[in-house]
């Protein structure tokens, strides 16, 4: 948890070092929005944790009194579902116009979807939710294969090295991160009813995601800084 504080410093620092015009650009801002609101509601996940009491209460006034140790309900909302959007986001501000529409859609699509699942109570907000991780999951992976098109069928993506874009990297994590943990986020509660052993150690899986994750966002904020280790996104000329 501290190194997440600490790369939420780093991130806040470079951010704020950026020119004025960079500050305004999606491609700096929004790595940031999603480090800050990453690390929150790790920290607040660690304190539902240590305040059992407010846990507690939260799960009662959600309707959980069987499984009152759980926190599953903050990261349904923030991670599940908020994070998912802003991952969608993302990928976006690498698309042409043409293939935005599509990201547009999906996030339509996905936040209509996961309000009618809560409020028919199909998925209720404290327990796993497989249904929405399974939705917000795949439609990631859509984003990414859509990046990738982009970047074998764009004459300035071909042109340039994809080992020294940081967007290359953060969509091959995204990639990998949902693929693999996609599994294991769809079974966690049971996982941690049946064999509380066997959850944690494959919880170390997101966790390792998430010290990658967290590295990602902060070198996308200081990428400017770093033009021998990283290139410059080859943007189209209509979208700058």
């Amino acid at each position: 948890m501290v190194a997440f504080d600490i790369s939420l410093l780093l991130g806040t620092y470079f951010f704020i070092k950026l020119p004025k015009e960079k500050k305004a650009n999606s491609t700096y801002w929004l790595p940031f929005l999603i480090l800050g609101h990453f690390v929150l509601y790790q920290n607040f996940g660690a304190y539902t944790n240590y305040n059992f009491e407010f846990k507690k209460a939260v799960n009662a006034y959600l309707g959980n009194t069987e499984n009152p140790k759980f926190n599953l309900w903050l990261f349904n909302i923030t991670e599940r579902q908020i994070l998912t959007v802003l991952y969608l986001f993302l990928i976006k501000s690498w698309l042409d116009p043409f293939r935005k529409k599509y990201i547009n859609w999906m996030i339509s699509t996905f936040v209509i979807l996961t309000l009618i699942l809560q409020i028919s109570g199909i998925e209720l907000m404290y327990s796993e939710q497989p249904i929405i991780f399974a939705i917000g999951a795949n439609m990631i992976l859509i984003a990414c294969g859509l990046y990738f098109i982009r970047l074998i069928t764009n004459e300035k993506y071909l042109e340039s090295n994809p080992l020294r874009l940081l967007s290359f990297w953060t969509t091959t994590f995204l990639l990998f991160n949902y693929s693999l943990t996609y599994i294991y986020s769809v079974s966690l509660l049971y996982l941690y009813k049946e064999n509380p052993t066997l959850g944690k150690s494959l919880s170390q899986i997101g966790q390792g995601m998430d010290i990658i994750n967290v590295a990602v966002l902060v070198l996308l904020i200081c990428s400017p800084f770093l033009t021998k280790l990283f290139d410059r996104e080859p943007l189209y000329e209509s979208s700058r």
